[in-house]
């Protein structure tokens, strides 16, 4: 019985790190560019988009669509990075294991 208590008192713990770790990563930000630094988005780990800077060389009236394309590659690749990033730091926790949620 001690043993049972002594693997929730563990379980316990591991699940306040998680929840602090995770506050956390909401806080920090990440940045995604595409064309080469022509489009720069930077999102929080809360996958907000907090930025969105374009370089004047990126705007042709003419090809609005490459535009929309530069800007969505900088968009998801820094929700990419958030997430690898949010992985990454979750499994110093768990060791590795994978939790449903987390």
């Amino acid at each position: 019985m001690n043993d049972m208590k002594k693997l929730m008192k563990q379980a316990q713990k591991m699940q306040a790190q998680m929840a602090d770790m995770q506050a956390r990563l909401e806080e920090e930000t990440m940045t995604g560019t595409s064309g080469g630094g022509m489009v720069t988005a930077v999102v929080n780990g809360r996958h907000d988009l907090l930025s969105l800077k374009i370089k004047p060389d990126a705007v042709d009236p003419d090809d609005v669509e490459m535009l929309e394309d530069l800007v969505q590659t900088a968009i998801n690749e820094a929700n990419r990075k958030v997430s690898e990033h949010m992985q990454q730091e979750m499994s110093k926790v768990t060791g590795g294991m994978g939790i449903p949620g987390f």
